[in-house]
């Protein structure tokens, strides 16, 4: 008697067809990987890294001093991209002029990212770092 392309004997092992290798005849297919929720607590995150996790800490996005920009673009590229009225924008810009670098936008990081990237693509020298 054939079961599909592998003959089975009376009392003996069959192949499973879900793909689990040899059975016994009448038994279920293993179950693997399935653990109760109560049996297997997970430990914290603080736990694992032995230290405090600090994700609520912003990037800030930073414009630095160049001598290649004139101050009335850096002034306008602070407006196009982050909608900063004049004055906030020659503000920021004075800055950047004044102390060499300024603080533009803060958030997570992949809105720093972007946002350096944005910069980059006007030619502004910036980068990000995370908040202290």
């Amino acid at each position: 008697m054939r079961a599909g392309p592998l003959r089975r004997l009376r009392g003996s092992r069959e192949w499973d067809r879900s793909g689990w290798g040899w059975r016994s005849p009448g038994s279920s297919p293993p179950v693997v990987g399935v653990m109760p929720p109560e049996t297997a607590p997970l430990p914290d995150l603080e736990t694992i890294l032995g230290e405090e996790t600090t994700t609520d800490r912003p990037w800030l996005v930073i414009v630095w001093n160049d001598p290649i920009n004139l101050m009335s673009y850096v002034t306008f590229v602070l407006q196009k991209l982050f909608g900063y009225s004049k004055e906030k924008a020659t503000s920021l810009m004075l800055d950047v002029h004044h102390k060499g670098r300024a603080v533009v936008s803060s958030g997570t990081r992949e809105r720093a990212e972007l946002d350096v990237f944005r910069l980059h693509e006007h030619g502004l020298w910036a980068t990000m770092e995370q908040s202290t």
